[in-house]
């Protein structure tokens, strides 16, 4: 039975894997004890089901029972504790609480470090997942030594062709990705997913996600053409491969409908947009980050032709969402107040657009920091709107 649940988690069918999940869970609880090793595997491996759906409290929830008795039961130094407190940290990571995730992250570090060695593939995971946290605040250097480390011991441990060598590889290009270090991040996307093609083969989720990594370098440098050159295939194996409601299937689709926004062809997006929203509402349920950046992205496509009325309506349901379910302090929140606060601008609802601006940027201050890209993105349109505003001000007789 928990061999079919695995089936249907790997195939994101959440669902009908969460529901196998619960009664290996309880039956193990029942028969074997909540301490018992197997256990807490099946309460991990439902956890994991909670973490894919994005209902990060349920999924903290276990994970927290799970280490705390694998601590007790185990003990610090356990390879499943350290498993354990990385999971919790990888969930800390997607409600956006860096501190907590950081934590954990650099205490699962120092003891896999210590206990089996600097170079063993655990404790490079390890490594791996800090650097990751650090990339989600904006702390690129610490980032990138972190992952350069990860690499070349990879590279000179488990060699080129490895798996994890390769993810090593593409998550240092993650890092020079996001410094706009684009020929950077090429040269390695490149040879990610051509070693991938050749080791793999072409249809290998793994070949696919780095398509879509280079994909992105090229949308991120205006090369348009070339991100759809490898885009519309990647929709198309991945559909072909995974099935159409697969959440890798809907990515591709939902990176496709970018690269044709930031062409202007506006109806193409839409119509790929909608189909993304609609199948991730019935999929993953109205609540699901994946679901939730479906309908920002339709907003967004919106507000370029100026259907502003729409854009707002899918806003406002956005942002309340994620309130509810991620907190205000989330970066997808502020994430979502920035946009809305835009479309407000754009009908020249300036006190409003101010007003939620203002809020925004103070707390992506506090959360991010006053250096992180998106702090300063949002407090440099805060400043234009208000000079903007002031001279709106002063031509009314």
């Amino acid at each position: 039975m928990a061999n079919l649940a695995s089936t249907y988690r790997n195939q994101g069918r959440w669902k009908e894997a969460e529901e196998l999940f619960v009664r290996v869970m309880e039956t193990r609880k029942r028969v074997l004890r909540e301490e018992h090793p197997s256990t807490l595997t099946s309460m991990a491996n439902l956890a994991s089901t909670f973490w894919n759906q994005g209902r990060w409290k349920e999924a903290e929830e276990l994970e927290v029972q799970v280490m705390e008795t694998s601590l007790r039961v185990l003990g610090g130094e356990h390879p499943d504790t350290l498993t354990s407190m990385a999971n919790l940290a990888s969930t800390y990571r997607n409600q956006g609480r860096w501190k907590e995730a950081e934590e954990l992250e650099v205490r699962v570090m120092e003891t896999s470090s210590r206990v089996l060695g600097e170079e063993h593939p655990s404790t490079l995971t390890s490594i791996a997942n800090l650097a990751s946290t650090y990339r989600n605040q904006g702390r690129w250097k610490e980032a990138e030594e972190l992952e350069v480390q990860v690499m070349e011991t990879s590279l000179r441990v488990l060699g080129e062709e490895h798996p994890d060598t390769l993810t090593s590889m593409a998550n240092l290009a993650s890092t020079f990705w996001n410094q706009g270090r684009w020929k950077e991040a090429e040269e390695l996307f490149v040879r990610v997913m051509e070693t991938f093609q050749r080791v793999l083969g072409e249809e290998h989720p793994s070949t696919l996600t780095s398509m879509a990594n280079l994909a992105s370098t090229f949308w991120n440098q205006g090369r348009w053409k070339e991100a759809e050159e490898l885009q519309a295939p990647l929709l198309e194996i991945c559909a072909r491969v995974l099935g159409e409601e697969h959440p890798s299937t809907l990515t591709s689709m939902a990176n496709l409908a970018l690269t044709f926004w930031d062409q202007g062809r506006w109806k193409e997006a839409e119509e790929l947009e909608v189909r993304v929203m609609e199948t991730f509402q019935r999929v993953l349920g109205e609540e699901h980050p994946d679901t939730l950046t479906s309908v920002a992205n339709l907003a967004s496509t919106y507000r370029n032709q100026g259907r502003w009325k729409e854009a707002e309506e899918l806003e406002v349901r956005v942002m309340e969402t994620r309130k509810r379910v991620l907190g205000e302090e989330h970066p997808d929140t502020l994430t979502s107040m920035h946009n809305l606060a835009f479309t407000w601008k754009d009908q020249e609802r300036w006190k409003d657009a101010i007003k939620l601006s203002k809020n925004c940027v103070r707390l992506r201050g506090n959360v991010l920091g006053v250096d992180h890209p998106d702090t300063i993105s949002s407090a440099s349109a805060l400043s234009d709107w208000e000079l903007d505003f002031g001279e709106t001000s002063r031509k009314v007789p």
